[in-house]
């Protein structure tokens, strides 16, 4: 086999999102080491590893893609490879989103005032969402027969004038709340996930090169709203300061060239910081470094 076709078959094919996913999966990648350039208009951005080919895309179609064998693997979340009945290989959710850390949720709303207040009163109404199939097997799970449609967008605008209810996707229920909306039911919950073709979880290389990915990924995931601390103190006050250091497993202790001092580095969560480093001074530390992580790898 000649050089050229060696390389061209060693690279991985990546499909990532475009929309409201995008920024957040940019940011992710930074932090796992992947610098990925190019405008958002850009569906063919630059990455810096050779060995890697991304191609954005919208997320509702990135597992159909993955499952066709066009893509080697995607990031997408669990809603649209349940929507799209692919068949692909999770390797493993990666809980973040534009918004907050917790899942998405695809939720059954109508407006306050509807006299629909549970799932069976749904028997014959009119229902939007960009989430047929998901929609229409909850609805079969539960014995309603009811009208849904596709809706393009805007859904929440629908109800009351054009459909009795809505399926749509939320992350904290805001622009439900403002549209006046109340919901009925969860249909489910969703993460993006990192997929991959079967056939490229049975390629060697693809797979280790995925799994090496995979890592890093969760790792960025891992350090997000952590941060490092790192400190020297009086080995005669060591056992008081563990007992106040929630660290994350036990802290590296190590000796200084100064008799009787040690030096202390571990891992807490950002949003405690700023109450345990002033009870930290008052224990006897000194010069306490607070520093961002990139990646913590379990």
């Amino acid at each position: 086999m000649n050089s050229s076709a060696s390389e061209a078959k060693n690279v991985l094919h990546l499909g990532l999102p475009t929309g409201s996913l995008h920024d957040a999966t940019i940011s992710l990648f930074a932090k796992a080491g992947y610098f990925i350039g190019g405008s958002k208009r850009s569906y063919n951005p630059s990455i810096d590893d050779p060995e890697i080919q991304v191609r954005l895309l919208r997320a509702q179609e990135i597992s159909r893609y993955v499952e066709q064998g066009f893509l080697d693997c995607g990031l997408t979340g669990r809603d649209w490879v349940e929507e799209n009945g692919s068949v692909v290989e999770v390797l493993c959710d990666l809980p973040f989103s534009k918004a907050t850390s917790a899942p998405t949720r695809w939720v059954l709303a109508v407006p306050e005032n509807s006299e629909i207040r549970s799932i069976a009163d749904l028997a014959g109404k009119r229902i939007a969402t960009e989430a047929v199939g998901l929609t229409k097997r909850f609805l079969a799970r539960h014995g309603v027969e009811a009208h849904v449609e596709f809706s393009w967008g805007a859904t929440e605008v629908k109800v009351p004038d054009l459909v009795d209810a809505i399926v749509d996707i939320t992350e904290t229920g805001s622009s439900l709340r403002a549209n006046n909306l109340r919901i009925v039911a969860t249909l489910m919950e969703s993460y993006p996930q990192l997929i991959a073709s079967r056939a490229c979880m049975l390629d060697a290389w693809k797979r280790d090169k995925l799994q090496r990915l995979m890592i890093l990924l969760q790792g960025a995931i891992a350090a997000r709203d952590k941060v490092g601390l790192k400190m020297n103190l009086e080995e005669k006050q060591l056992q008081s300061l563990l007992a106040t250091l929630p660290s994350l497993r036990q802290p590296t202790v190590s000796p200084l060239a100064t008799p009787g001092w040690v030096a202390i580095e571990t891992v807490i969560d950002e949003r405690i910081a700023r109450e345990i480093i002033p009870t930290l001074k008052l224990l006897g530390a000194e010069g306490i470094i607070e520093y961002p992580l990139n990646k913590v790898v379990y």
